[in-house]
């Protein structure tokens, strides 16, 4: 294994120092290449923000979109060429907000996909508005008196959708991301990591003490077969879990339902184009 193949030289990486998505980037890069991956078999996909800056600093095939936008594309490219490593990643604005509506179909359509969120409760790019995961109270250039609006719990949400794959981690455990992190991408279906991570610049509650002093590990009795019992566990406020909250492999991928997989496992990417018979269609409409 080499740990520098996902590593781009001489960059200028654009994140303050002290972020979270130094950790992110950091474990990411060591998760990828202890499973012995090469970046040629590995997509990441963005949106917008600080986060869905991740792409660029990582040496792999990757694709950044539209504001919101990464899981749809990430979603295609796994469908057309099911034999590639897809993560799709970004902020918890982008995949919680202005990505909400793709959030929740995507985990209907049960791609074999990862999906990690930067979730540090706030927009970093755009100067620091609250995001749909900030608390309740969080002051910001925006909201000057104060979060009014209930939080987004996206880890009940990914659960009461019946999402196969569901874990929160946090930079303050970096061995835990990185096993969880395995996991996720080993998984087959669609796997939501929810990272929490401090934003230095424009979050100054919820730092990496705050995490560090909020938050617990699952039981290693715990068991994330149980349905019922994760959905208690997301909405418990003391202390916020880490781990895997639920996972399920009986459901099949989006991409092993599709009738062009029927007859056929050759990857749609490498199929001849077949434009006689795509014309004779067109003019049957």
């Amino acid at each position: 294994m080499d740990q520098n193949r996902y590593d781009m030289k001489d960059i200028d990486i654009a994140w303050c120092p002290g972020c979270g998505n130094f950790v992110i980037w950091k474990i990411l890069k060591k998760t990828l290449d202890e499973l012995d991956m090469e970046p040629r078999d590995v997509v990441i996909v963005s949106g917008i923000g600080q986060a869905a800056k991740m792409p660029h600093y990582l040496k792999c095939h990757t694709f950044n979109g539209l504001h919101g936008r990464a899981l749809p594309p990430a979603t295609g490219i796994k469908a057309v060429n099911p034999g590639l490593t897809v993560i799709a990643e970004s902020g918890d604005g982008d995949m919680y907000g202005e990505g909400g509506n793709h959030f929740m179909h995507t985990i209907r359509r049960n791609p074999d996909i990862t999906n990690i969120v930067h979730n540090n409760m706030v927009y970093g790019l755009t100067k620091g508005q609250a995001s749909p995961t900030s608390q309740i109270g969080f002051t910001t250039p925006v909201q000057v008196n104060g979060v009014i609006l209930e939080p987004l719990n996206p880890i009940a949400l990914a659960i009461a959708l019946n999402a196969s794959f569901v874990a929160r981690v946090s930079t303050t455990d970096e061995d835990q991301m990185n096993k969880i992190l395995k996991k996720a991408i080993l998984h087959k279906g669609y796997a939501l990591v929810d990272v929490l991570h401090p934003c230095v610049s424009f979050n100054k509650i919820n730092t990496f003490q705050w995490i560090k002093n909020n938050t617990v590990p699952l039981e290693e009795t715990y068991n994330p077969e149980d349905r019922s019992s994760a959905i208690q566990r997301v909405f418990e406020t003391d202390k916020l879990s880490l781990g895997i909250f639920y996972r399920r492999s009986e459901r099949n991928t989006f991409e092993a339902k599709l009738n062009v997989y029927r007859d056929s496992q050759e990857p749609m990417y490498s199929r001849p184009s077949e434009l006689v018979r795509l014309q004779k269609f067109i003019n049957q409409l």
